[in-house]
């Protein structure tokens, strides 16, 4: 009986090891986010690579995260970067299949890009 003391606590000081040395997925997801509201205030005031290096660390982060990845596909396009931004939109919508925005975003960047055939990178 003893002995399955000793290893019920060493097991659980085991875990607790484990778990406060890596980041939680809460704690994960609040970074990503503080780095995307970063990422949207830049890209307001038009510093768009600032904001791709915001959005790519959220990403970095979370990669999990389907607006970010949303997010980060916008500046892409904006910047030219159209087969980054392809790629974006489609982990965006691979991670968030039912998410209208994402979708709507998607459909118009493709609309607009395959129309024009400007599917390279600039």
């Amino acid at each position: 009986m003893q002995l399955r003391t000793v290893l019920c606590v060493a097991c659980f000081v085991a875990c607790a090891v484990l778990v406060s040395a890596s980041p939680s997925y809460a704690d994960a997801r609040n970074d990503a986010k503080t780095q995307v509201e970063f990422g949207i205030n830049v890209a307001q005031r038009g510093l768009w690579r600032e904001a791709i290096y915001r959005w790519e660390k959220a990403v970095e982060l979370d990669p999990t995260y389907a607006a970010a990845y949303n997010d980060l596909a916008i500046a892409y396009e904006h910047e030219g970067q159209l087969d980054k931004a392809r790629k974006a939109y489609e982990k965006a919508l691979e991670l968030a299949p039912n998410n209208s925005q994402i979708r709507q975003n998607y459909e118009l960047f493709k609309e607009i890009n395959d129309r024009t055939g400007s599917g390279k990178d600039k």
